[in-house]
Order: structure tokens, then C-alpha cells, then sequence
């Protein structure tokens, strides 16, 4: 049995489920953390409907000529247990799911992380693995503050 197409990534937060769901969910700390230290999220490009079939966008600067236009539908919100929302950037309308388990352990939040939808190759995959843990690190550089 081959394993499922997808990233994965788990990571130990020392913030509670509620604070890390919330960096999901709260524009203000989303533009911050959103794409990693290497990137400009305005906090004018997030907008976050979140509530079941919910919608999100923001916009993500990586250099004047990288701009990706983020946007997706929030599927499952269980403050602060779980979180499944889809996500594609423009030009394209490939979306990709996002499944989040926020889990309390001795210390802070486990958070268990996959990136699925069979729109990338399994090199990208593990590409996108490698993004996701530097997103991450701002993730906690947030979280830490």
C-alpha cells in the first residue's frame, strides 16, 4: 500500500490549541505568519469569513514579480480541535486541502498538519513540505511573542 500523495508536517507549539487555532482564523495574525518570514501578507488582502462553507483570501508577496492571490473555503471548524479549510492561488483553480489537528500536550499544542488534493507531483509535495515547516517557524515566532 503506497502511502497518500500529500505533505505532512507535525509541530510542537508552546501556546495553547485556542491561541494556535486562532493564527489560523485571525487575519491579524495570519498576515504575519502566512508564508514565512520571506513574505509580505498586507493585512488589507485578508479577509476571513470563518464559519462552515466560510471563504478566505490573501495576498502573498514573495517579490515584485512573485504575488500569489490566496483564497479558499473554510470546510470543518472546530475551535480549537480541528480545522479543514481548501486553498488555491490565482491564475489556477487547483485547490489543495488543509486538514489541521490542534492536540494539548505537556508544554503547548501539537499540530498536525496534511496538504492534500493530488494537484502536485510527489516532489513538490515534498517541497511544499520543506515551505510549510519555514511557515511554521513564523508560526511560532508569533506564538512565542
Amino acid at each position: 500500500m503506497t502511502e497518500p500523495l500529500g505533505s505532512f508536517v507535525t509541530r510542537t507549539f508552546a501556546a495553547s490549541p485556542e491561541a494556535v487555532f486562532d493564527a489560523w482564523v485571525t487575519p491579524e495574525s495570519f498576515a504575519i505568519w502566512w508564508g514565512g518570514s520571506g513574505a509580505e501578507v498586507p493585512l488589507d488582502s485578508v479577509w476571513m469569513d470563518v464559519r462552515q462553507h466560510g471563504t478566505w483570501k490573501a495576498t502573498m508577496i514573495l517579490a515584485p514579480d512573485m504575488v500569489f492571490h490566496w483564497h479558499g473555503e473554510f470546510i470543518e471548524i472546530d475551535r480549537p480541535n480541528r480545522l479543514v479549510l481548501t486553498s488555491t492561488f490565482e491564475p489556477g483553480d487547483a485547490r489543495e486541502l488543509y486538514t489541521v489537528v490542534f492536540t494539548a500536550v505537556e508544554g503547548g499544542t501539537e499540530m498536525a498538519f496534511s496538504q492534500t488534493g493530488g494537484n502536485l507531483s510527489a516532489e513538490e509535495y515534498e517541497g511544499s513540505s520543506v515551505g510549510w515547516r519555514m511557515v511554521f517557524d513564523a508560526l511560532d515566532s508569533l506564538l512565542t511573542v
